[in-house]
């Protein structure tokens, strides 16, 4: 009776009580590490296009700012490959030059053979696919490290690129409406005063799918699960190999659709091209706080953290930072952004 009264006499605490339950429950998401992390990197890109604005006047231009989106859709897909990868607590080493592969490969069936252009956009995809299974049987059925295993379809896939190009660059010039793949605005001419190149449309289609896989279906479960404990999902009666397996085959056919936007943006697929693409991919996703360890990872932070490389990048180039000192700074923040992930996963 006496609890009764006193909530007849306090209206005002019981009308206070659900926006306090709503306040606490956007108070606890803004403050979850997850969430602070993708705010600590926006906030990172922002104060990164501020300075450079500054540093030179030419960064703001158009020209320079559909460049760094063209490179961002490349790097971005990248990213997104290595993102389902990392989340099982593994890595895989081959992205750069398993896109080379596929842009090699889309060159033979074009180029060399004369196929139509959905023939060798399937077939980019395809042996991305392949190579990524390859590298996913080699992880959980041979038990071989994800390093070693990646670390050597790193290289075999350069080796074969070269092999199959004969050391020599393949040109798309007769293959009619490749170039649009990357280069053409579908944004633009619905609105001019939008040139947004189809390569960073076809990057954000990829990364609202990869979204929805990860957070909405069985398959993103289970690469989550992987990544948390592996041991226990496989004691509960799931077939660990066959999702591990499946996990690199998808990042293999995104590598796939990252092979003909490079191609597509160049023109021609380049057999030299691809070793060094890894690194910038993985960085980005570290930066974006999918953890090194496994088990948390998101694909809006990816894609924030390929922006921040690629803002980076181009803003040393453009204030004449030598390419041997880009690289010194991009391996620094490799470190500082694994050290971040090392900390956030002790606090937690």
């Amino acid at each position: 009776m006496k609890t009764t009264m006193a909530n007849i006499q306090n209206p005002a605490s019981q009308a206070q009580q659900p926006g306090q339950g709503v306040f606490a429950a956007v108070k606890a998401k803004i403050f979850h590490p997850a969430t602070r992390q993708k705010l600590l990197a926006f906030a990172s890109l922002l104060a990164l296009l501020v300075f450079f604005s500054f540093a030179s006047p030419n960064f703001l231009e158009i020209d320079n700012l559909v460049g760094i989106l063209q490179s961002t859709a490349v790097n971005g897909v990248l990213a997104i490959a290595c993102t389902f990868v990392i989340i099982t607590a593994g890595i895989d080493l081959s992205v750069g030059t398993l896109m080379t592969f596929c842009a090699v490969m889309a060159g033979v069936f074009l180029t060399y053979w004369g196929m139509p252009l959905y023939v060798g956009v399937i077939a980019a995809i395809v042996f991305g696919a392949l190579c990524g299974w390859i590298s996913g049987v080699l992880v959980a059925k041979l038990k071989i490290p994800p390093f070693i295993a990646t670390l050597g379809m790193m290289m075999l896939l350069k080796g074969l690129s070269l092999v199959i190009s004969g050391t020599k660059p393949i040109y798309f010039n007769d293959t009619e409406g490749f170039s649009a793949i990357s280069q053409d605005s579908l944004i633009g001419s619905l609105i001019p005063a939008l040139p947004i190149p189809n390569a960073v449309l076809i990057l954000f289609l990829v990364a609202i799918a990869a979204g929805i896989v990860l957070n909405k279906t069985i398959f993103g479960r289970y690469t989550f699960a992987l990544g948390s404990n592996e041991e226990a999902l496989r004691l509960s009666g799931v077939n660990v190999d066959f999702w591990k397996v499946a996990v690199y085959t998808v990042g293999g056919a995104i590598c796939g659709i990252a092979g003909l936007l490079i191609a597509s943006r160049l023109n021609s697929a380049q057999p030299a091209l691809g070793q060094g693409y890894e690194l910038d991919a993985i960085a980005a996703v570290v930066i974006g706080g999918t953890s090194l360890s496994g088990g948390t990872g998101t694909i809006l932070g990816t894609i924030i953290g390929a922006f921040i490389m690629s803002v980076l990048i181009n803003g040393l180039r453009m204030m004449s930072v030598a390419q041997e000192w880009q690289t010194v700074v991009t391996g620094v923040i490799i470190i500082l952004a694994v050290y971040m992930d090392i900390l956030r996963r002790r606090r937690q």
